[in-house]
């Protein structure tokens, strides 16, 4: 039982890492101030640090992680490239990536709660990407 709930949430952060490092991949080019830029990239730096961590406990199950929904991946690629048709500027993007933080907070405390048995170092990661999240979210803040 912890083996498979250390597993199964490893994969949902690997998801999620995936999905918010895209996800910034996406709006980089349409931020004009030189913080927020720099806040993105931090994270999106932080974000590929943990997914590395992630990666070498993945590896000593033998498992090769989770690739994002595509169902959702494509949803969020549609809601960001409609939105900055519409509007591009840095509050869209504090909007969008605010979003995209809230989201991802909430469904790794889900995966949390659902895979209580998962080891320690694998919650670790977890909450820590969590607090990732809430601080992007709290830095683009002063952009909306």
């Amino acid at each position: 039982m912890i083996e498979q709930d250390t597993i199964r949430l490893l994969r949902e952060c690997d998801a999620g890492i995936k999905m918010g490092v895209s996800a910034i991949e996406e709006v980089m080019d349409y931020v004009e101030n030189r913080d927020m830029k720099k806040y993105l990239d931090r994270c999106k730096n932080d974000h590929e640090k943990l997914e590395n961590e992630i990666q070498v406990l993945l590896d000593e199950f033998h498992d090769d992680g989770k690739d994002p929904n595509a169902m959702a991946k494509g949803m969020s690629w549609l809601k960001t490239n409609v939105k900055l048709a519409v509007n591009e500027s840095d509050n869209t993007v504090a909007d969008l990536i605010t979003d995209g933080c809230n989201m991802g907070v909430k469904s790794l405390s889900r995966y949390l709660n659902q895979y209580k048995a998962a080891d320690e170092r694998s919650k670790d990661i977890t909450k820590r990407l969590v607090t990732l999240e809430e601080k992007l979210a709290q830095d683009v803040r002063q952009f909306l």
